[in-house]
């Protein structure tokens, strides 16, 4: 007995006649003969009475139909059930993000797209670029926003926002006052610098070497928002994402454009082979509400 056979017995039987269910299954007629005929071999009794070329069913087919419905309203559950968590997953969502979209982009995203799922529970880490990754590759958390420093194999990945480069200035720096900041401007200056690896240093670091440009490296992080506490704190100047800025500007810090332009860029990343369910890809669709490409 298998599921094919019982499908072909409940259309007959809710059809009337084998060749209304041969319609409704688009099968020919002798295919649903035939299914009946290897069902009612398989269980060991007759489920129809054959006269005149139609079929009748017996009262042992009847019984057995009402079993049958009874297993169909269950396979409709399961397929609704299904159908539920192909749009809403498992009713929870969980986000990584590198810290210096963690407390401006995310924050907004996630108000917002919890406005529209105030019943969906939200797991939120802020973590490195390389970590962020590893743990949407593993499927570990459902979107990842990530700097572009990092080796995108086993993610699907697209664009999300790009950051002009501003220079952090300590209130009352020489450079509070300058319109732009230019690399002969830094020379010679404490320095505040993102981690090697990162891509906006490697520009910036190529632009000081062409012009024989050396800032006095005091400190070496990953994170703008550190850098712009350092800055805040007097320890020198810094470049930053302008998003992640924004709270200390005017409490002991300034922003100032640098020219030529170095950008911060930032990516989205999803688990790699899988279709995101509604609740991820109304997520998606919340958070690229709030990305930037600036010039």
């Amino acid at each position: 007995m298998n599921i094919r056979q019982i499908e072909v017995f409940y259309a007959v039987m809710t059809n009337g006649t084998a060749s209304r269910a041969a319609e409704v299954l688009r099968i020919s007629q002798p295919a649903v003969s035939k299914a009946i005929q290897e069902l009612e071999r398989d269980i060991g009794f007759a489920l129809f009475r054959r006269e005149k070329g139609r079929m009748f069913p017996t009262s042992e087919g009847q019984m057995f139909f009402r079993e049958v419905e009874s297993s169909f309203s269950g396979l409709v559950h399961l397929k609704s059930a299904a159908a539920r968590i192909r749009d809403f997953g498992s009713g929870e969502i969980r986000v990584a993000s590198l810290s210096a979209l963690s407390t401006n982009v995310l924050p907004r995203a996630l108000s917002g797209f919890q406005k529209k799922h105030p019943n969906v529970a939200i797991t939120f880490q802020a973590q490195m670029s390389s970590v962020v990754k590893d743990l949407v590759a593993s499927g570990q958390f459902d979107v990842g926003l990530a700097a572009d420093e990092i080796d995108i194999a086993g993610v699907d990945v697209r664009p999300f926002a790009r950051y002009r480069v501003s220079i952090a200035v300590p209130s009352g720096h020489r450079l509070e006052s300058a319109d732009v900041i230019r690399p002969q401007d830094i020379d010679g200056e404490a320095f505040i610098a993102l981690s090697p690896e990162d891509t906006t240093r490697r520009s910036a670091e190529t632009i000081f070497f062409n012009e024989n440009i050396k800032p006095k490296m005091v400190l070496e992080t990953p994170y703008s928002t550190t850098i712009c506490a350092m800055v805040q704190a007097g320890m020198g100047i810094g470049m930053v994402n302008p998003m992640t800025a924004e709270p200390y500007v005017g409490r002991g810090l300034s922003l100032r454009p640098f020219e030529p332009a170095v950008y911060f860029r930032t990516l989205l990343l999803l688990p790699p082979n899988r279709q995101p369910s509604r609740i991820v890809s109304d997520f998606v669709e919340e958070v690229m509400r709030h990305s930037v490409f600036q010039d």
